[in-house]
Order: structure tokens, then C-alpha cells, then sequence
């Protein structure tokens, strides 16, 4: 777990841990590869270099698509993630474009992320947990801290802190 400037070890859901992207020049790390390649993109769309523009963008969509690919991913390069996103088994992610993933979240295996009969999409808050096969749809926001459960179908708001389970999705009570 990263530690936060109080020295505490909770995950913060609104400062990104960029360590946790992190990935050395050759190490085999595909999931991190894919998030580097939507980075580099972001970056360099950005940039008011006509090299950049022209060039080097072309090399980070190559990238793109040539780790998404390797992981079986669906992850557009402009989509909105905020730092720290860890996805350890990227393979049959599919996000929309238009999903907000906050800092220091953790997403599994054959997760969707998507609307719902074209309606908006989730916007996922900082340091939520999903787990394999979930699916969270439509225009809803799941809270900071909140953990989604394997298999659950998310088609609620899912408030800060708690966890749903289950197809359809239902929220755990809190033990006091």
C-alpha cells in the first residue's frame, strides 16, 4: 500500500500514486505498457509542437494499439483516468470513452465500464476496488472507496465506502 503525506497507509482517493503506474524500460509489464502508451497520447495532444502533433502521436496511438492487442483491453487513449490506476490482468477490459476513473483505483479482469442504453456514463471516484467480470453502466457514480464485487452489475449509484454485490448490483449494509 502507498502511504499517504501523513504517514498513514490508507490510499488516497484524491492525490494519484504514480508509483503504482510505474514501469522500468524493460520490464514486461502489459497492463502498465497500455496505460503509458494513453499517457504519452494525452501528453503529446497537448503539446503545441507540430512534431509532436504529427509524429510522435502516431507512435503513442502504434503503441496503443499494438498493447491493447497484447491485453485484450479495450481502453481509449482519450478517456478520462486520473493517476495510480491499477489493472494487474488487463485482459477483456472495455471502458467507454466518456467514463471518469478517479486516482488509485484497482480494476480485474473482464470488467465493462459503459452506459447504458446511450445515456451517460459511470464516473468511478477515487480508490475503488472492482473486481473480475463486474459491470458498472450507465449514469451513475460510485463513491470514493467503494468496492464493486466479482460478477456484480452495477446499475446504481454506489455511495462512498460501501460495497455492492450481486446481478442486479445491491448495496451491502455497513456493520457499525
Amino acid at each position: 500500500m502507498s502511504k499517504l503525506n501523513d504517514g498513514s497507509n490508507e490510499v488516497s482517493s484524491e492525490i494519484p500514486d504514480w508509483s503504482r503506474e510505474y514501469k522500468k524500460i524493460f520490464e514486461w509489464s502489459p497492463s502498465r505498457s497500455l496505460l503509458a502508451s494513453i499517457r504519452d497520447y494525452q501528453r503529446l495532444s497537448l503539446s503545441s509542437n507540430v512534431f509532436n502533433k504529427i509524429i510522435l502521436i502516431k507512435w503513442a496511438t502504434l503503441r496503443h494499439r499494438v498493447w491493447s492487442a497484447i491485453t485484450g483491453a479495450d481502453i481509449p487513449v482519450d478517456c478520462q483516468i486520473e493517476g495510480g490506476l491499477l489493472i494487474p490482468h488487463p485482459n477483456g477490459i472495455v471502458i467507454h470513452p466518456e467514463v471518469r476513473i478517479g486516482p488509485n483505483c484497482l480494476i480485474f479482469q473482464q470488467v465493462t465500464i459503459g452506459t447504458r442504453l446511450g445515456f451517460g456514463a459511470p464516473e468511478i471516484g477515487g480508490h475503488v476496488d472492482i473486481g473480475a467480470g463486474a459491470k458498472v453502466l450507465g449514469n451513475i457514480k460510485i463513491g470514493n472507496h467503494a468496492c464493486i464485487g466479482a460478477n456484480a452489475v452495477v446499475l446504481q449509484d454506489v455511495p462512498t465506502g460501501r460495497t455492492a454485490v450481486g446481478m442486479p448490483a445491491r448495496i451491502l449494509k455497513q456493520d457499525n
